[in-house]
């Protein structure tokens, strides 16, 4: 909120009571509180939501004999947007509305500043014609910038000129040594991967994928598991832009030859997050794949994850079992890690010694020990295991089992007493038996240990307030053979079988169509979805499905016993939370293979 005269505050309150936003005794009150709390007046009212900041905008604008304008609703130009640079629109809070004889047309948060007003014609080198409008509302037009202004602000970055020579700045060497070259930090393509980091940090991206071609570099990004392209480069600056993520990462910036790890950690918008780093020699160059790890906004409760029901129960009494093994299943990035992490959470207490081994540590959890994998020192999953066996744990986490040494020390560690959680990569919950097997496991210590036994993946969620549309033959038809018989068939089962399935209402089975949502379609959001929930499948291993281990029955039969006992597959779980509105039929049909 900018500072005003006593004159200007006076006139905007005067104001404020005259067009009916306030009432004088509103207006009284809320100057004595203010006054009390040692709070701007405006500020309190904007924050007990008595006043909007749209509102107070425009009266000040009227106060100040400025034009006002709100841009709420507005949608701006990608052509418009280019007339005035993303970073200096983000720096002055003004953004571009378009051109009107010789002058640039912008909205500004401090219009009545005239030094300022006069500084950003100056900074930009056009006479200005400016209108008054909200923090809120150009905010608002900044996030339409999206990918071209990226583009275009690194390309300002770079220029012409200095994409020829992005030059890497070599190190004062002693006489006879050869140290690697390093990029000095306020070098254009540092400031070019700073603001591809921030890009990907502030969309919510899980990875940054920076992929050498004949031609050029290409930068993609994964949001919601939905990988997209932001950008292309120039092919000369893959040299120098790898060699500033080596730098970072503590990796060797000389070597080109063989794929390198590392990990380093940046803060964007107060928040911080730790990339994992991996480089890999191609044909054109060197790939690299950034994975953001982003600490805050992530829950660790099963509910809000997306277990419900019948999975959510059955994990529940997995957690209360003091030994045994918990395994979980699915492809890189469904969120295991994760999964487990809301086991430990829901467990966790003081009489308990959980230890994790992990690579890397994800989130860091308090009350909890946490080892990080570090195999160029010798400390793999499996000599980590043999060492935290050792330290008289209650619960013990592996982050993967890969091999047959991790795997027979997990089983040894549930035989001696103690409830280990792991995840192995397979397709199905089932075929995670199956998988042991295959890795040596003997069949009667699979069957005498495993008793919970868990398979996800991740589906975009629909954003709330979208449109509700009736299924059409085809998807009607697909809901029926899914979930058709899991449905109530009378209007008496409703209520039984939606608490069963964790569901507040159900609709009845064999219906001539559903109704069904797509997620509210927006700037922010062009697809309709924003986030990401699971889907699950939980079985317990009941004397059945020993019987199967013991045969070395197959992931396919294993899978068809537990559906028998009552488990809920991964798509139809999907199913169930497409009638809930919570996502759509073609999220579903992407993650999770028909049955």
């Amino acid at each position: 909120m900018n500072v005003l005269s006593p004159s200007s505050q006076q006139a905007a309150e005067d104001r404020l009571v005259e067009s009916g936003l306030l009432t004088a005794a509103d207006l009284k009150a809320y100057k004595t509180k203010a006054s009390r709390a040692n709070q701007p007046l405006f500020s309190m009212l904007i924050n007990e939501k008595k006043l909007s900041d749209e509102n107070l905008t425009k009266t000040l604008a009227e106060v100040n004999n400025l034009p006002y304008v709100d841009l709420s609703q507005a949608r701006v130009d990608s052509k418009v947007l280019k007339l005035l640079p993303r970073d200096i629109a983000e720096h002055y809070m003004a953004v571009p509305l378009g051109e009107a004889q010789g002058k640039l047309v912008v909205a500004m948060l401090d219009a009545a500043n005239i030094q300022a007003v006069d500084f950003l014609s100056s900074k930009i080198g056009r006479p200005l014609r400016v209108y008054s409008a909200s923090e809120q509302g150009i905010r608002r037009v900044i996030k339409q910038y999206g990918t071209s202004a990226l583009e275009t602000g690194i390309t300002s970055i770079l220029g012409q000129e200095e994409v020829a020579r992005l030059n890497i700045q070599p190190n004062v060497m002693a006489p006879g040594e050869a140290k690697p070259a390093t990029i000095i930090e306020e070098s254009p393509v540092a400031k070019a991967l700073a603001a591809i980091m921030d890009y990907a940090a502030k969309h919510r991206a899980s990875d940054i994928h920076i992929e050498p071609l004949e031609h050029e570099l290409r930068i993609r990004v994964r949001v919601d598991g939905i990988l997209k392209e932001i950008m292309k480069m120039p092919s000369s600056v893959e040299p120098a832009l790898v060699s500033r993520i080596k730098i970072l990462a503590n990796l060797k910036i000389d070597e080109h030859r063989i794929p390198q790890d590392g990990q380093f950690s940046i803060v964007v918008d107060n928040r911080p997050i730790d990339l994992r780093i991996a480089v890999s020699p191609t044909v054109w160059g060197e790939q690299v794949i950034l994975r953001l790890l982003d600490k805050t906004g992530t829950s660790l409760r099963l509910e809000d994850m997306g277990y419900v029901g019948r999975s959510l129960r059955r994990m529940r009494l997995a957690l209360k079992q003091p030994h045994g093994m918990v395994l979980t299943s699915g492809p890189t990035g469904s969120g295991k890690t994760t999964s487990m992490y809301a086991m430990i959470q829901e467990i966790k207490n003081d009489t308990l010694n959980i230890v994790t081994l992990e690579d890397p540590v994800e989130y860091k959890i308090e009350g909890v020990n946490q080892i990080q994998v570090n195999p160029d020192i010798g400390l793999t999953f499996a000599t980590g295991l043999r060492s935290i066996l050792r330290q008289d744990p209650d619960v013990v986490m592996v982050g993967e089992i890969r091999d047959k040494e991790t795997a027979n020390l997990a089983v040894q560690a549930s035989l001696t007493g103690h409830l280990v959680f792991a995840t192995l990569h397979t397709n199905s919950a089932a075929g995670i038996l199956p998988r042991l097997l295959d890795m040596g496991i003997e069949p009667f210590l699979i069957a005498s240990t495993v008793h919970t036994v868990s398979g996800q993946r991740l589906v975009r969620k629909n954003v709330p307030g979208g449109q509700l549309f009736q299924s059409n033959r085809a998807q009607t038809e697909a809901i029926h053979q899914t979930i058709g018989h899991l449905l109530p068939k009378t209007s008496a089962e409703v209520a039984k079988v939606a608490a069963d399935l964790g569901y507040s209402s159900l609709p009845l089975a064999n219906q001539n169509a559903y109704t069904l949502a797509k997620g509210l379609v927006s700037q922010d959001n062009p697809d309709g979805y924003t986030g990401r929930i699971g889907l699950y499948e939980v079985f317990q291993v009941t004397e059945a499905i020993q019987d199967l281990i013991l045969q070395r029955a197959t992931s396919s039969a294993i899978q068809k016993a537990a559906e028998t006992e009552g488990m809920i597959s991964m798509r139809q779980d999907g199913y169930l939370k497409v009638l809930a509105g919570l996502t759509t039929l073609e999220e579903v049909d992407r993650v999770a293979a028909e049955d």
